[in-house]
């Protein structure tokens, strides 16, 4: 009987063309949609847990408190000195590790130079993540300050092979180290992935600053791994008190607690110390969006289906009348869903993997379909099912329960009752999400368009920065008399870091007038030395900025207006504050600057003179010139100064760009897949119309022969479809606008919603059903009566 039904499934799908092109099609479309986006999910939803000990891997978090006792921010920064305190005090502690962001490193073997993406790390490390060891032994791979673990890829890179036991390397042109591990690569969804990884005691060796004890300064990460068994929550109560007894001066201005690696990529955001969502909530967005797409591709099986069925109903006559069983008609009608289905899927499958590789580089991840795991099998195979099943269950039921009398004299009701009622809500459904999606886009959009314009505190336009690095540190003011002297450049700074994004922050700064509770205020810090405020443009509002020649600005600083406020400073020029244990003198008040998350609320920040700590060297290209050609005659004096180090310089309005990158992305795949969505519910209307027009040819003869016209004929086949959209719209639109204000709600800087986006949104979707369905009306509305008459 199955082969039976196979054989007439694949003959109907043959013999009606017209409809199985636009099912197909339709399905296709979906499902390669749909399955581009579930990789995307799946790759997020697995981020940090390719490791055994995922599920007992935690990172030390903050909540940091204000002078009113409240949770002011949560940070995932921690001081030099917990990892130690927890390792010796807190027995549930397995392992534990201080780590350092990645930065890019220059290694070198006498041949080949390269920069990588390194890290600094305790031994621990190692035991945390089981990294897969292709040669040595991970045991004491980073007991010695001078060795190095090199991922396969940088091995080979570097060496031409991964076999590069106890081979030399020099680190950053000042440190001999040896290959003493290669281990195969990270998988790319790893918060803390790394091409090399350095022992913690050449840091503290190279930085000497970092071997002191500081409990204020929150500038590392801390991973560990507690034992089976431990309660996360009593462990936390245990370790909340942490500062409080190591630094009893600061009156605990910040808690640690321990909070899984596996959530942290998901669910990054925190408000009062209670998580708040964060990347999970765009992995929720484009799952339902897959679901949703997948549903609309469903929708058009179904209602094609069903507005076929005059068609089919003498089949279905025939057949119960010579015996059929409904549960054999099911069948039938389920195996030509399935066989189309299958058919789509392989189809989408081919469309995904010519798309996956613009689809990778627009959501920044490396996703394929891993054609030899058995679970991908199994899901494209319940994937079949579940589409096949769903799309095509309406139309078998339906079908099949045609009464064989009323289907044999042709008296089957196809225009009134349920069926109608339930294909227009099924219309409905599909432009309702695409009205969902124009909407939600437009305002994704206008939300970008208004954090890009948002002032940062400082000028960007032709500002670039590079690496301070190798011959640079003691030649700094060489490289930057050759340069102005050049005229490639106008003004140029060295400092901390970078002044596009984030990187350091510190508490347990001191003030006359402060409270004791004031200590707990935590500060963002950047050290420099001079121009700071001429080569970023920084806007003063008192003072000034750091100035040669004066031995007095060796320990002076600068506060934002945010700081200046917080402090409660009335007149702060002139003071004196205790910043790092030093008392030191402010000297200028400048403009917040927008140096974290651009839809977030500034936080306090200081400037403090030290050209001793630098790692960024930043220049404002002279405008007078070609850029281009500033730019090459940086990186030739550069060149020439720092011979062994590649030269690196970065455009900050590209660096700014990167802090909107995941709005960026929200806004072009909702461009995306919001006009897949459209596609394919305008090839259902495309159907709908087309079948609603034959069936009504005999209909539309006698009307032309009675003297309708043409626009008059289009209007009337066009008027149900359209009803259907306008209904969408009213139903749609009040959900969008939730939805959206829930959206832009989590931002302190946003938009707010005008009514413009609704009317858009309106006359665009309109227009789009009125092209789909007044192409088929016309051509109806165009045919000759006479050969109308004449159809059966």
């Amino acid at each position: 009987m199955y082969l039976l039904n196979f054989k007439i499934a694949l003959r109907n799908l043959l013999r009606n063309k017209m409809a199985s092109l636009i099912n197909i099609s339709g399905l296709a479309i979906g499902l390669a949609a749909c399955l581009m986006l579930l990789l995307y999910v799946s790759y997020e939803w697995n981020f940090d847990r390719g490791f055994k000990k995922s599920s007992d891997t935690y990172q030390l978090m903050f909540n940091f408190y204000g002078a009113d006792h409240h949770i002011r921010s949560t940070g995932n920064q921690s001081p030099n000195t917990i990892a130690t305190v927890l390792k010796e005090e807190m027995p549930e502690v397995e392992n534990v590790s201080r780590i350092l962001w990645a930065s890019r490193r220059l290694l070198a073997n006498g041949k080949n130079s390269f920069k990588v993406s390194g890290r600094y790390a305790d031994p621990e490390l190692l035991k945390i993540f089981d990294f897969k060891v292709l040669h040595g032994n991970l045991e004491k791979a980073l007991d010695d300050p001078h060795s190095i673990v090199l991922t396969a890829s940088t091995a080979r890179k570097l060496f031409g092979s991964t076999d590069v036991l106890n081979r030399g390397l020099k680190f950053e042109n000042q440190v001999a180290l040896k290959v003493t591990a290669v281990i195969e690569d990270l998988p790319p969804n790893t918060s803390y992935d790394f091409d090399c990884l350095n022992s913690w005691k050449l840091y503290e060796q190279l930085n000497t600053w970092v071997i002191e004890p500081n409990w204020h300064n929150y500038s590392f990460f801390t991973l560990f791994t507690l034992k089976k068994g431990t309660d996360v929550s009593s462990f936390n109560k245990k370790i909340k008190d942490l500062s409080r007894k190591h630094a009893p001066s600061t009156i605990s201005e910040a808690e640690p607690f321990a909070y899984p690696l596996v959530k942290l990529h998901l669910y990054d955001r925190f408000l009062n110390g209670k998580v708040d969502g964060g990347q999970v909530d765009r992995v929720r967005t484009f799952g339902i969006l897959a679901l949703s797409i997948l549903i609309i591709a469903c929708i058009n099986f179904m209602n094609l289906s069903t507005a076929r069925s005059q068609k089919r109903a003498k089949e279905v006559g025939i057949k119960k009348t010579i015996g059929a069983s409904r549960y054999s008609l099911v069948s039938q009608f389920l195996m030509e869903s399935l066989l189309l289905t299958l058919v789509s899927v392989v189809i989408a499958i081919v469309l995904v993997e010519l798309s996956l590789p613009k689809f990778n580089q627009l959501v920044s991840a490396e996703l394929h379909i891993a054609y030899g795991d058995p679970l991908n099998w199994i899901g494209v195979i319940l994937l079949i099912l579940f589409t096949g099943i769903i799309a095509g269950s309406y139309p078998a039921f339906y079908l099949s329960a045609f009464n064989p009398v009323q289907t044999l004299k042709k008296t089957v009701g196809l225009k009134s009752g349920f069926s109608l009622n339930f294909r227009q809500v099924l219309v409905v459904i599909q432009f309702g999400f695409a009205v969902l999606l124009i909407i939600a886009t437009l305002i994704m959009y206008d939300q970008l368009a208004y954090l890009r314009k948002k002032p940062l505190g400082y000028q960007v336009n032709a500002l670039v920065e590079m690496p301070h690095e190798g011959n640079l540190y003691l030649k700094y003011d060489l490289l930057k008399e050759r340069l102005l002297a050049s005229g490639a450049i106008t003004s140029m700074c060295q400092s901390s870091g970078s002044i596009s994004q984030h990187n350091s922050n510190s508490s347990g700064m001191e003030w006359e007038g402060m409270s004791e509770g004031d200590k707990k205020m935590s500060v963002d810090q950047i050290f420099t030395g001079y121009d700071f405020v001429k080569t970023n443009g920084l806007k003063l509002s008192e003072g000034r900025d750091f100035t040669k020649g004066l031995s007095s600005d060796s320990v002076a600083v600068m506060l934002s207006k945010t700081a200046v406020k917080m402090m409660g400073l009335k007149n702060p020029v002139g003071q004196n504050v205790v910043f790092q244990d030093v008392k030191r003198q402010v000297v200028g008040v400048f403009e917040d600057i927008a140096w974290g998350d651009l839809a977030k609320k500034e936080r306090p920040m200081i400037i403090a003179y030290n050209p001793n700590n630098s790692d960024v060297i930043t220049m404002r290209l002279n405008t007078d010139k070609d850029l281009k050609d500033n730019v090459e005659m940086i990186s030739k004096v550069t060149k020439e100064i720092n011979p062994d180090f590649p030269v690196e310089i970065k455009f900050l309005d590209h660096l700014v760009a990167e802090k909107i990158r995941d709005e960026a992305t929200m806004v072009s795949l909702s461009n995306l897949f919001g006009g897949l969505a459209i596609f394919i519910s305008c090839l259902g209307l495309f159907g709908l119309s087309a079948f609603s027009a034959e069936q009504r040819t005999k209909e539309i003869g006698v009307r032309k022969v009675l003297g309708a016209s043409v626009p008059g004929i289009v209007r009337l086949l066009s008027f149900n479809f359209v009803k259907t959209v306008f209904v969408a719209l009213i139903i749609a639109m009040p959900v969008a606008y939730l939805i959206m204000n829930n959206w832009l709600n989590k931002f302190d800087y946003h938009i707010s919603i005008g009514w413009a986006v609704f009317v858009q949104t309106g006359i665009l979707i309109v227009v789009i059903a009125l092209l789909t369905v007044s192409w088929q009306s016309y051509r109806a509305a165009k045919a000759n009566p006479v050969d109308a008459l004449k159809y059966e």
